[in-house]
C-alpha cells in the first residue's frame, strides 16, 4: 500500500509539473491556437494509440456505442477547453488564466447537481462563494501586462469558459466509469483531430524544427505521457491526496510564467489567486469552514 502511495505521488507530481509548463510551449511556439491544439491532438493520438495497443485496449467490443458517443462528447468538450484556455493566455497571462481555470471544481459541482443528482451542501456553497470573491479580486486588478493585449476581461471569460468545458469532460468521464481511461483519452484527442482538421491551414505550417519539436512535445509529453502518469496516479492514490497534489499545477504555471516571461502577479491578483486555490482545496479535500477558522485560531 505504501509503495503504491509513493509511486502514485511521484506520478501525480510529475503529471502536474508537466501540465504547469504547457503554457510556455503554447506561447513560445508562436502558432495560432487552433493549430497548436490540432497538432497536440494528432501527436497525442499517435502516442496514446501506441499505449492503448500495448495495453490491449483496442480489442473489438471494448466500448458500447453509447460509451463511444459519450467519449466523443467528452472529446469535443476537452478540445474546446484547450482552445479557450490557450487563447486566454494572450489576454490575461498564463498565471491569471491558470488560476481562474482552477474554478473547474465548482463548475463540476453545478453540473453534478443538474445531471447526477448530487447535493450542494452549505459547506460547498461557502467554498463557491469564497472562490467567487477571489474571482472578483482578480477581475478588479486589471493589470497592464507586457506581452498581452487589452482584453483582460475577455481572457478571464475565456478561462472561465475553458473551466466549464473541462467540467463537461469530467462529467462525461463520470458517466464512463469502468471504461479504461487511456482509451477515453485516445478517443478524445482523435475527436479533436477530426474537429480541427477542416480549419487547419496546412499551407502555412511551422518552417523550423524547433517549432515542430514544441508541438510534438505538447502531443507526446503533455498529452500522451501526462495522461498515463495522471491516470496511473489516480488508480493508486486516495482521493484527498490526489486533490492536494493537483495544486502543483497552478503553482508551477505561475512560477513558469514569472521566470520565463517576467509576469508577476499584482497584490490584488495574488490575494484573489490565493482565495481561489484555498476554496478549491477546501472543495477537493472536504474541509469545513469551522476547520478553516480553527486552523487560523491555532
Amino acid at each position: 500500500m505504501q509503495k503504491d502511495i509513493r509511486s502514485g505521488t511521484v506520478q501525480m507530481t510529475a503529471a502536474m509539473l508537466i501540465s504547469g509548463t504547457i503554457g510556455w510551449f503554447v506561447v513560445v511556439s508562436g502558432q495560432p491556437v487552433s493549430s497548436v491544439v490540432f497538432w497536440r491532438c494528432l501527436f497525442g493520438a499517435i502516442s496514446l494509440f501506441v499505449v492503448c495497443a500495448a495495453m490491449g485496449l483496442l480489442r473489438p467490443g471494448m466500448l458500447s456505442l453509447r460509451s463511444f458517443a459519450i467519449a466523443v462528447f467528452g472529446g469535443v468538450a476537452i478540445v474546446l477547453n484547450w482552445l479557450l484556455l490557450f487563447a486566454s493566455y494572450k489576454h490575461a497571462s498564463i498565471s491569471v488564466a491558470t488560476t481562474v481555470y482552477n474554478t473547474q471544481p465548482f463548475m463540476l459541482l453545478g453540473l453534478g447537481a443538474l445531471f447526477l443528482g448530487e447535493k450542494i451542501t452549505a459547506t460547498k456553497l461557502f467554498w463557491l462563494t469564497l472562490a467567487f470573491a477571489g474571482m472578483i479580486a482578480i477581475v478588479e486588478a486589471k493589470p497592464n501586462i507586457e506581452g498581452t493585449d487589452n482584453g483582460y476581461a475577455l481572457g478571464i471569460a475565456m478561462a472561465l469558459a475553458a473551466a466549464f468545458f473541462y467540467a463537461l469532460a469530467a462529467l462525461a468521464a463520470k458517466w464512463l466509469k469502468g471504461t479504461p481511461p487511456h482509451l477515453i483519452a485516445l478517443i478524445q484527442v482523435a475527436t479533436g483531430v477530426v474537429m480541427l482538421l477542416p480549419m487547419t491551414d496546412f499551407s502555412s505550417q511551422p518552417a523550423n524544427a524547433q517549432t515542430w519539436l514544441l508541438l510534438a512535445t505538447m502531443g507526446v509529453v503533455h498529452t500522451g505521457l501526462m495522461y498515463v502518469l495522471l491516470y496511473g496516479a489516480i488508480q493508486k492514490l486516495p482521493i484527498h491526496l490526489t486533490g492536494a497534489l493537483s495544486f502543483i499545477y497552478p503553482i508551477a504555471a505561475i512560477l513558469v510564467d514569472r521566470l520565463t516571461f517576467g509576469h508577476a502577479l499584482q497584490p490584488l491578483q495574488i490575494a484573489g489567486a490565493a482565495i481561489i486555490l484555498l476554496a478549491a482545496a477546501g472543495m477537493n479535500l472536504g474541509w469545513t469552514p469551522m476547520r478553516l477558522l480553527g486552523a487560523r485560531a491555532s
